[in-house]
């Protein structure tokens, strides 16, 4: 699947986005290595805290399923410039994504960025800060 294709199907995601409150419709889209495709959009709360954004759905939708091995991810919102992710979708993506997986931000008007997890987060907190000596 080429990037365009990703992107296309976080824009479709994004349509599905339950934003009564901020009127923010996001779309994400995730590719495995074997190929499969999962879906996510933001779903909101009357009580703010307990949304959930797109990446992460997307991400969560996979892990349920059992799949872990991630190729890329698309994220789409009507921004004036691709749309960065929050902090908490950038901490689960250090998570699950290796170096090597790519993210494709976007915008509504085709402008895409790709970067990696390093360039989104980098010195993130992991398990191996857990670890004590």
């Amino acid at each position: 699947m080429t990037k365009n294709q990703l992107i296309k199907q976080a824009i479709e995601a994004r349509n599905r986005a339950y934003v009564p409150y901020s009127n923010f419709p996001v779309g994400a889209a995730i590719i495995t290595q074997s190929g499969k495709v999962y879906h996510g959009c933001n779903i909101e709360n009357a009580a703010y805290p307990v949304t959930c954004c797109a990446e992460r759905v997307a991400i969560f939708k996979a892990i349920s399923e059992g799949d872990t091995d991630f190729q890329e991810l698309a994220v789409v919102a009507d921004t004036d410039r691709p749309v960065p992710p929050c902090g908490s979708c950038r901490q689960v993506m250090s998570e699950f994504f290796n170096e090597n997986t790519l993210i494709h931000i976007a915008n509504l008007k085709g402008e895409v960025k790709t970067v990696t997890i390093e360039e989104l987060l980098p010195f993130s907190f992991s398990s191996h800060d857990l670890t004590t000596s």
